[in-house]
This record gives C-alpha cells, structure tokens and sequence, in this order.
C-alpha cells in the first residue's frame, strides 16, 4: 500500500544543487555545535558487528539485520541497526573520563522499514554517547542534556536561514516535556502515534519520556529494546512539521541502563537469556561506565531544516515503484 504522500502546492525552496550545499553546511555546523555542547570528540565507528558480542542494536526484537559471510574473518558479520551498545563499549576502551563524550557517523540498512515520507532503508544518524556519573542518572540531567540539543539544532537552523533567506520554517527553542503516561490522561481513547500528534503540535519542540515499559493501558508508548536505554530515563524528541502536518521524531536518546536496570528490563521483555553475551556481561559485572547517549537522524534534520515534503529529497535510496512515480507527477525529485 502506498505510505507517500505529497502535500497539495509543495514546491521545494531549493534546488538540487542548492540543496547539497545545505545539507554539507547543516551537517557541518550542527556537528560542530553538539560537539561543543556536549563536550564530544568525533570517532569512527563499525558499519557492521559479529553478532556473538551482542553489540548491535535489537530495535524492537522483530527487525531481520542485514547480514552476510566473512570468510577472511571466519564469521558471519551484520550490518549495525545502531550504535547505541557499541558506543558504551567505546568509551571504557578509548579510556574517555566523566562528562567526556563520543559521536560519530552512523550508517546502517533496515531492510524491514516501511517505506514512507520520513522513512526510508537507508538510515544515517548521528549517534552520541557521553560518561556521566551515578548522580547524573535522573531526569534533571536527561532534561538538561534535551535542551542543549535542540539549543544546536536550532543554532544550526539559524546559520542555514541567514545563507537561504527563503527557508522561513519556525522552531520552538523552548522545550515541553511530557511522559508517555501524561499523554494517555491528556488523551484518552487515543493511540500512541494520535496522542504524540496532537501535543507535538500544540506545543511545537517536545520531548516525551519513559519509552519501553508497559503503561495502564497494557501496552508501551514504542518499542525499545531492553539492554541500552533506562525505560524510565529516556524519550524522543520532535518537532511539529507544518510541511507535513505530523510529529517529525529527531532523536531517540537516554540514560543507559545500570546494573540493576538491565537485569529488570531482561526480565520485562523475557530475554534473559541476553546476559550471557559479552556486552552484557560486561555491564552487570560493572565493567561500564554509566552513560548517556542517542542517536540523532542526519537526513531527518536535513529533512526539517530545508523544509523538504519527502526524506529522498534529502538522501540517495530505494524507493518502491508507485512512490517513484507519485513523486515525479508531483514534482517532487528524489536523488
């Protein structure tokens, strides 16, 4: 069934060539500011992990990864869903110390996505991760580490509108903060996906939070995987996108999951069996250091800065053939 859709009079602002500068310069500028912001230091990181370290990110426990044999290497490798237990693993091997941090340039397939204005195979992020210590680990320091994302990105938004004056699109600086539980008393009867639509678009920068665990209406607000964020630390970030009329997510971010934590949360998801892998054995045993980290979408920000109606406008994929064609009779030129 065809996910695309292109609003009725979407034209785009800027031109193909136009539009690669921008994306060099947004990536350029925004990576400089959470650098700064967060005290992070640029490394590189794996496209692909041996699956027996159990590094790579699960996402809901139902997407396949893309994988293939390595014969030099005498394995079978897969292609990373994210970062987010690698980058941990990182920062106790590299030897970064408290309030140090990592980011790098993630890349990854997800052959299962679902094809749509915002998503797409391909999947380019930058993903963060930071040490912190015990007294970190609160929603005090999680807020905090909120408002200076969305303080970079909107810096960065300010440097691209001064070179293209005709990207007019408005972001809130000011951040509204809402639990996945707040959201079902705010709106009863409504499903996830309904209740982050119509807060993110009332108050327009939102970061909702408690992700993963079960919530009075028997189910959670969005899967999360059990072994990297604390169900109870952690949330999403996003923006009200008039271009689309929707909730455009931007980061997916948390405090990491402690000893105790985890155990609990392989208990919740009936995964226990996940404690036997190198990573997590690493981490119960007290191996690692307490962290924060997420990821942050390249070609979603890209997407919001340049105020573009489809996220091939802004990244080379695949697409299926009635997307092709709906976005060529529209005008809409996907690279």
């Amino acid at each position: 069934m065809l996910q695309t859709r292109v609003p009725e009079g979407y034209e785009t602002k800027l031109g193909l060539y136009d539009t690669q500068s921008a994306i060099a310069l947004i990536k350029s500028t925004f990576q400089e500011a959470l650098s700064a912001m967060l005290r992070l230091k640029r490394v590189s990181a794996p496209l692909f992990v041996n699956p027996a370290d159990g590094l790579n990110d699960n996402l809901n426990g139902v997407e396949r990864p893309v994988s293939f044999d390595a014969p030099g290497a005498g394995l079978d490798a897969e292609v990373v869903h994210s970062l987010a237990k690698w980058k941990r693993y990182a920062l106790h091997r590299y030897g970064f110390r408290e309030g140090r941090g990592l980011y790098t340039d993630m890349n990854a397939i997800r052959r299962d996505e679902a094809l749509d204005n915002l998503h797409s195979i391909y999947v380019d992020q930058w993903d963060w991760e930071k040490v912190i210590t015990r007294e970190d680990r609160s929603r005090a320091y999680l807020e905090r580490t909120v408002r200076a994302i969305v303080e970079a990105i909107c810096y960065t938004q300010a440097v691209v509108q001064a070179k293209y004056p005709e990207l007019t699109l408005p972001l809130r600086r000011e951040v509204s903060f809402v639990t996945s539980e707040e959201l079902i008393a705010l709106y009863p009867g409504r499903t996830a996906k309904e209740r982050e639509y119509l807060y993110t678009k009332e108050h327009g920068t939102v970061f909702i939070e408690q992700i993963g665990g079960v919530l009075s209406d028997g189910k959670p607000h969005d899967g999360r995987a059990p072994d990297y964020d604390d169900w109870q630390l952690n949330g999403d970030i996003l923006f009200y996108y008039p271009v689309l009329d929707c909730a455009l997510e931007i980061s997916s971010m948390g405090i990491r999951v402690d000893e105790a934590s985890l155990a609990e949360q392989l208990r919740l998801a009936n995964c226990q069996e996940r404690a036997t892998l190198p990573f997590h054995r690493a981490l119960l045993a007290g191996e690692l250091p307490l962290t924060i980290g997420g990821g942050i979408g390249q070609s979603r920000l890209c997407m919001l800065l340049l105020e573009k109606a489809h996220i091939g406008e802004v990244q080379s994929s695949i697409w299926d053939a009635e997307t092709v064609s709906r976005c060529e009779a529209a005008g809409v030129t996907l690279l």
